[in-house]
């Protein structure tokens, strides 16, 4: 979502198009395969300044410290993320159940607080947390504080017709 919204706000976005909306995303992936291997090779950094790129947390460890970096960490309730999950396992036809629910939140629990340890360590990287849950609650008050952060001239109005309540299915209960 947030990817879509930094488009439509005007910013250019790094995507290859090679993975495809399905029932889990239809809305499509905003991914770019290149950043899986940027430990090993980051020359895909090279002309992507200005621009944004979609990585999982643990990525971002694996970024050069020779450029700055703006972060926007999405946050969402654990038990949603993990709910999403779930549901996406259950399509592949994975079983999955309580006890492995909760021992995967303990772990994400400990690898979270292990990044933002981390994080204010890392001068060439700038992060602000960004709710998802108060993007679908409040999005101009939320998506104002990106704006803010990247110090663009983003679409605010346009990013806020992004927001899609139908695609908000996996809610904590």
């Amino acid at each position: 979502m947030m990817m879509r919204m930094l488009e439509a706000g005007g910013l250019p976005v790094l995507i290859d198009h090679i993975r495809t909306a399905d029932d889990d995303n239809p809305r499509g992936y905003y991914e770019f395969e290149a950043v899986k291997r940027t430990k090993q090779d980051p020359s895909w950094l090279e002309g992507s300044g200005g621009q944004a790129v979609k990585m999982v947390y643990r990525l971002l460890y694996d970024l050069p410290a020779d450029r700055d970096y703006r972060v926007l960490f999405m946050r969402r309730r654990l038990e949603e993320v993990l709910a999403s999950q779930r549901t996406m396992l259950q399509r592949k036809g994975v079983a999955s159940d309580a006890a492995a629910d909760q021992q995967m939140e303990s772990l994400f629990r400990r690898e979270l607080q292990a990044f933002y340890d981390w994080v204010p360590q890392q001068r060439h990287i700038s992060m602000i947390d960004v709710d998802y849950n108060r993007v679908q609650e409040d999005p101009l008050t939320e998506l104002a504080r990106v704006r803010d952060f990247l110090g663009n001239n983003l679409d605010l109005a346009a990013m806020t017709n992004i927001v899609d309540a139908t695609l908000y299915r996996n809610r904590a209960k």
